[in-house]
């Protein structure tokens, strides 16, 4: 897959989220890395301090932005074939947006069960 079409799903992920999540997410880039991750096996990594974990003292000065890397490589891998990489890379960039706003991994799995059931995936 191109580049620009994996970044473009990537961009129909956050569009994917209902508005009131999208309008609170603050301070935070997300960016696609074109190899696998460092240890072959990671979709997405969160660097950053979460919404959760914010002091007030936070939005008072410059801070650099959170990260959400997307290994297109790994997830290239792991689909097998590019008809599941939309769904793939839409799951791992909400995934990685959980951590922004604070969950930890186990609310997040919490989260993504739920959301699979509901929605037939």
């Amino acid at each position: 897959m191109l580049n620009e079409q994996f970044e473009n799903l990537i961009n129909d992920a956050v569009e994917a989220l209902p508005e009131k999540i999208r309008a609170k997410l603050d301070n935070v880039e997300i960016t696609m890395e074109e190899g696998d991750s460092p240890n072959n096996s990671l979709f997405g990594l969160y660097h950053g301090v979460s919404q959760l974990n914010r002091g007030s003292s936070y939005g008072m000065g410059m801070v650099l932005p959170d990260k959400i890397t997307i290994w297109k490589g790994t997830i290239e891998r792991f689909a097998g074939s590019e008809d599941k990489i939309p769904a793939l890379v839409r799951r791992v960039v909400w995934h990685e947006i959980g951590h922004h706003f604070g969950f930890d991994e186990a609310g997040i799995r919490r989260l993504e069960e739920k959301w699979t059931k509901e929605n037939k995936v």
